[in-house]
């Protein structure tokens, strides 16, 4: 079921006997609302039920999910973790502690025939608290064999040594970026966790270390084809749909990805025409806001 994550009320009542997890993200893409996950966390334990939570855009330098709340956290490596863009990868990391042979899981009540009849859930002494992790590398990667090469195991790691010095450059020209499409008269509004007034910035502050995050979402003044022509007038920022790389990335979705919808149905999707989503990069500030600048100048 898919579920307005900052209605609270709504996640626990559409929970029935066939949930097995709250699945959020910490920041959504592209709206860029953050989650409660404390609050998320409490629904899902009173239930019976783990919180997943996707940390991709926020990453382990931003925000501990595991200190609020979150059962499993999972991240795509290709984004912020590796951090230029070399890479297609991802990690479930598993925190511990969640009674998995609480009745709510057959797959780990049941004996598995395919491994010595093991009730994951039930027969492994000290290790139970951590039988999600250990069943998802005996079973699904042995059957699917979903192994990440020498290679590319060896960019993420060379990428996670720079992580937390990398997000600060992020975060910190994500801030000064949305503060000046916040002040500039082609821009109808904008969407930065950070700003004062956002919809999200009292979670901002205590979720995302009060950085407000790397990425930047504005609606521009003249609808599609002005994003569209912004976007074609960018010199420096990458025209992708990737997000999370040292450079900066530009996209318009509705004349791109999501090109196939009508106006009505990209409001439903959360891409409005106008949008522009931004995945700020670490070059420096003078340089971003220029590229912006005269991009958006050339919409008037």
């Amino acid at each position: 079921k898919k579920v307005d994550i900052t209605d609270l009320k709504a996640v626990e009542d559409s929970i029935d006997d066939k949930t097995r997890a709250i699945y959020c993200e910490t920041v959504t893409n592209p709206g860029l609302i953050v989650a409660d996950v404390t609050a998320l966390s409490e629904i899902a334990h009173k239930h019976g039920i783990p919180l997943i939570v996707d940390a991709t855009f926020t990453t382990s330098a931003i925000q501990k999910s595991f200190d609020f709340g979150a059962d499993i956290v999972v991240y795509s490596l290709t984004k912020w973790m590796s951090g230029h863009g070399r890479v297609i990868a991802g990690a479930v990391i598993e925190k511990g502690g969640f009674d998995w042979g609480n009745g709510n899981f057959p797959l780990y009540d049941k004996p598995d025939s395919s491994y010595g009849n093991m009730r994951w859930g039930h027969d492994l002494g000290d290790l139970g608290n951590v039988a999600y992790s250990l069943r998802l590398r005996t079973v699904p990667l042995r059957n699917l064999g979903a192994n990440m090469s020498p290679d590319t195991a060896f960019e993420v790691m060379s990428g996670l040594e720079t992580l937390s010095l990398r997000m600060e450059r992020h975060c910190s020209n994500a801030k000064k970026a949305a503060e000046f499409l916040s002040a500039h008269d082609s821009v109808e509004w904008v969407r930065f966790p950070g700003l004062e007034g956002d919809p999200s910035y009292e979670l901002s502050e205590k979720y995302l270390n009060g950085t407000g995050g790397t990425m930047v979402v504005f609606g521009i003044k003249g609808g599609k084809d002005s994003g569209q022509k912004f976007i074609d007038n960018l010199k420096m920022f990458r025209h992708v749909a990737n997000v999370g790389d040292t450079r900066s990335l530009a996209i318009h979705p509705a004349s791109t990805t999501h090109s196939q919808l009508d106006d009505e149905a990209l409001v439903a999707a959360g891409s409005p025409p106008e949008l522009v989503r931004l995945s700020i990069g670490i070059e420096n500030i003078e340089d971003i806001i220029e590229d912006l600048s005269q991009a958006l100048e050339s919409t008037k």
